[in-house]
């Protein structure tokens, strides 16, 4: 595997392998010094046009725990704010002998163009409303402990769907891994064609959905994104799909919560069910870590973890 742009670069077999190989960097994350050389002597660049906390961090963390130098680009102290182009700026980065960029875009499609315009390995931090591979392969990882498998599981993804290129990355990642996927939204918040969407069903009724699902899935919702008013309110939206801790009670026993944050807390989820023992938001984000540790050693490592 030389780039990582889509969760359909890895297919059922490539998914299963890298969740195989971020357990031993979990046990790596939970060592006094975590920190493993697999990696020293190669550089990661952060190339992020977007704002990001959880994805930028934990990239940066997870190059640094496999002893791999860090470049941190940004867009509002470098050339692009003169006019330089994408195309310029990439291929600037790659002359000074990086190993891996990690793209983070506004635009569908920029991961795919990098890759064809440098010589080392670019992974997709998401890109517009398009894909988030990374995303969905730590999501994958989270279910996997806690269940053990995601065969035959019954996966609810919830809220505006139409805006998330999360919402397409773990469609296709949960799918492939035996998953059964019912998405749940306002029909303004769907896209235009479900065509190629790997789901056993649409509802708009989540109070019908959740007594039946083992993973709820909130989605934000994500107001920079919206060109029209496709919600009356935030109130309305919240009540009729928003994740309230009456709506909570109705799960079942060992079920999951799940979001890929930033949370919109009193929106799509209550306060006090993000902080429920069902809920495995933090664990996502702390699986994050070693999940980009396996992606990265994968595309860039040639030896096991020591």
């Amino acid at each position: 595997m030389r780039h990582l742009l889509s969760v359909a670069d890895l297919g059922a077999a490539g998914i299963a392998e890298l969740l195989e190989v971020s357990d031993s960097f979990v046990e790596v994350s939970e060592r006094a010094i975590p920190k493993v050389p697999a990696l020293r002597g190669k550089t990661v660049v952060s190339l992020f046009y977007e704002d990001s906390t959880r994805t930028r961090l934990s990239f940066e963390t997870a190059a640094r725990r496999l002893s791999a130098d860090v470049m941190n680009f940004s867009v509002s102290g470098s050339s692009v704010a003169k006019g330089e182009s994408l195309r310029d700026t990439v291929q600037t980065i790659d002359a000074m002998g990086v190993d891996a960029v990690v793209v983070r875009h506004s635009s569908a499609g920029v991961p795919w163009q990098v890759a064809n315009w440098v010589g080392c390995s670019v992974v997709n931090a998401g890109d517009g409303w398009h894909e988030h591979p990374t995303q969905a392969l730590l999501d994958c990882y989270t279910v996997r402990r806690a269940r053990g498998s995601l065969e035959g599981l019954r996966v609810a993804i919830v809220g505006d769907v139409k805006h998330s290129r999360v919402a397409r990355s773990n469609v296709l990642a949960f799918s492939t891994m035996g998953a059964e996927v019912t998405l749940v939204a306002p029909p303004t918040l769907l896209p235009p064609s479900l065509e190629g969407w790997p789901v056993v069903a649409v509802s708009h009724d989540i109070d019908d959905v959740l007594p039946k699902a083992d993973v709820v899935y909130l989605l934000r919702l994500q107001a920079e994104r919206q060109s029209e008013a496709l919600l009356p309110s935030l109130r309305e939206y919240t009540a009729c799909y928003g994740l309230t801790r009456r709506r909570a009670d109705l799960l079942a026993d060992g079920a999951l919560v799940m979001h890929p944050g930033p949370m919109n807390r009193g929106v799509e989820i209550a306060a006090e069910v993000a902080d429920l023992p069902l809920s495995v938001i933090t664990r996502q984000v702390a699986n994050g870590v070693a999940v980009r540790m396996a992606v990265l050693f994968l595309l860039l490592g040639s030896a096991p973890a020591a």
